[in-house]
């Protein structure tokens, strides 16, 4: 049928209503969206396997197409043709198999990677920021930015060292990492003094959310090392608990989505964004369904910033 409306309640959910394609081979894309379906790391509130089905129908809200979205502040329109951005389905979780679900995580974002593609991962939980950084590997040199309420330096708690609250820890004993900023850290008891006593050791720039509002946006990037390569990992947590209630771990004192997003906007202009996911949205705990539109802005408003800055 010529001229149809596609309405977003109409068609195949995918995210934003960009293309589908599932065949790593026949991708040709700018941008390719993966879905982690994973929560096999959580150790409370588990639920964030439902967050990218969550995300990807209230993404379809906001879908343009090609035509792209415009921008009233830029006065531009971001997101267009020529730019390609591509839903490429999600990776293969074996429930209970850490192992098997951890490798299909870095087989598909190596395999991203090495056409050119920048990955944009929707969690799932914390975790699976272990097998994503691994991919990384063959980039030799990546800074890593963690937008977080929590350390995340948690060792191996009874023997089990791939948990939720281990990615951070996990990449500072990677190779390729060549350092890390933590930002947006608070709550009481949210890690414990020795964890952050290890991530002090290591080298690890922690700026709390506190502090980052008095320093305001400009002053938080300036902290961020050059880099040639970032990889940033934003745990839906570092907002503000009355706009991202559906997480296992919601705190108050958080950002606001119109801050946390021009920090995002600071970290596109300061230089190349490889990848980055957006993590541990767990949809049934927030019955608005705010989070995952949060979640679903958040993500579009970053890649806009990203592929904005590669013109």
């Amino acid at each position: 049928m010529d001229n149809k409306v596609n309405l977003p309640i109409t068609g195949i959910c995918s995210f934003a209503k960009y293309p589908i394609c599932t065949n790593v081979d026949e991708l040709d894309a700018d941008i390719a969206v993966l879905g982690v379906p994973y929560d096999t790391g959580v150790g409370f509130l588990s639920g964030t396997r439902l967050g990218p089905r969550r995300i990807r129908e209230v993404s379809t809200h906001y879908s343009r197409g090609d035509a792209g979205f415009y921008d009233p502040e830029y006065k531009e329109t971001l997101l267009g043709a020529p730019w390609k951005i591509v839903d490429y389905g999600d990776t293969d979780i074996v429930t209970g198999d850490i192992e098997t679900s951890f490798n299909n995580i870095e087989w598909a974002v190596k395999k991203i990677r090495k056409k050119g593609i920048i990955p944009t991962i929707m969690g799932g939980d914390h975790s699976i920021s272990i097998p994503v950084s691994r991919a990384l590997a063959p980039e030799e040199s990546v800074s890593v930015i963690q937008l977080d309420a929590h350390l995340d330096w948690s060792d191996a708690p009874g023997g089990q060292n791939l948990g939720n609250g281990s990615p951070m820890r996990r990449m500072s004993e990677m190779g390729h990492i060549k350092d890390i900023t933590q930002i947006g850290l608070r709550g009481l008891g949210s890690s414990r003094k020795e964890d952050f006593d290890a991530a002090h050791e290591y080298g690890s720039q922690l700026i709390s959310a506190k502090e980052a509002y008095n320093l305001g946006v400009n002053k938080v990037v300036e902290k961020i090392p050059k880099a040639d390569k970032y990889y940033v990992t934003i745990d839906i947590d570092c907002f503000d608990i009355s706009l991202a209630t559906g997480t296992g771990s919601p705190s108050p004192g958080g950002f606001s989505f119109d801050f946390l997003n021009d920090i995002l906007m600071g970290i596109a202009e300061k230089g190349n964004v490889i990848c980055f996911d957006l993590v541990e949205v767990a949809p049934q705990y927030d019955p608005t369904n705010a989070t995952p539109r949060v979640a679903a802005m958040t993500m579009l408003n970053f890649m806009s910033h990203i592929l904005r800055n590669k013109k």
